[in-house]
């Protein structure tokens, strides 16, 4: 009798155990079903959103840098943390950050790629999608030491020698202002974006930016800096229409949103 109880029970567990399963793999094609059957954008009827992100008042001095600890870094060098040029913003991270509802974008098969060139990273703003492919190369003649240190994606830390392969990665999960550094050089510091849709810029020396292939609707557009914080503005776009929307920081703003 006990055999027979012991056989039963474990009958019952298994049974169990495969129910759990199947309900997981239902709920996986459910997932991936929802997904395929996001509302798909009609070409036709979409619009863009345009601007230039402005800098108010007096342009901080960059910072110099000191590389001298490693020959191959090319001595002195300025930070990358405010860079205005005529009163534009460069290096500002603009996306839509809420209006697309339940739509899912599928990210591009081509990676994006960061270099490492003269100690430094390019570009020093990245915008990526969720999923896509982010390449790293080395171009220095000296080793580097690449280590994203995100909030809600896996941490990873890893060397790359001069002409090494690349090292590919890719973000789970959105994150704004992804931090990345070298533990080589202390002084190497980037941003990563990852976002879930295809809307999104990093601005230039003229501080414009523009989003494309917008479908009619209302949008809340976000922009970020790694010193001075994040603003947000509301758009409304209709079929085939084209908006402007401005951004403007003031000199003394700073929040240090990235550090």
């Amino acid at each position: 009798m006990a055999t027979l109880a012991v056989a039963l029970f474990g009958l019952l567990l298994l049974s169990a155990c495969s129910k759990k399963e199947s309900t997981a793999n239902e709920e996986q094609k459910s997932s991936e079903t929802a997904q395929t059957a996001a509302t798909p954008i009609d070409p036709s009827t979409v619009g863009s959103i345009s601007g230039v992100v402005k800098f108010d008042g007096a342009a901080p001095k960059p910072v110099k840098i000191d590389m001298s600890q490693d020959p191959a870094c090319k001595g002195t060098n300025e930070s990358e943390t405010v860079m205005v040029d005529s009163g534009n913003l460069e290096n500002a991270f603009v996306y839509v950050k809420d209006g697309l509802g339940s739509r899912t974008f599928q990210p591009p098969s081509t990676p994006v790629e960061i270099d490492q060139k003269g100690c430094r990273y390019h570009p020093h703003v990245l915008g990526v999608m969720v999923g896509q492919t982010v390449k790293v190369v080395n171009s220095d003649p000296t080793t580097h030491n690449i280590h994203p240190t995100p909030k809600d994606n896996r941490e990873w830390n890893e060397s790359q020698a001069p002409s090494a392969a690349p090292i590919e990665k890719s973000f789970s999960r959105p994150e704004i202002m992804l931090p990345v550094k070298c533990n080589q050089h202390p002084w190497m510091k980037m941003y990563i974006n990852v976002v879930p849709s295809p809307f999104f810029a990093v601005t230039g020396k003229d501080g414009k930016y523009e989003l494309k292939g917008l479908p009619p609707g209302t949008y809340t557009i976000a922009v970020v800096q790694e010193k001075m914080g994040e603003q947000t503005q509301q758009v409304t776009i209709g079929p085939k229409e084209t908006k402007t929307q401005d951004f403007t920081y003031k000199a003394g703003a700073a929040t240090a949103a990235g550090q």
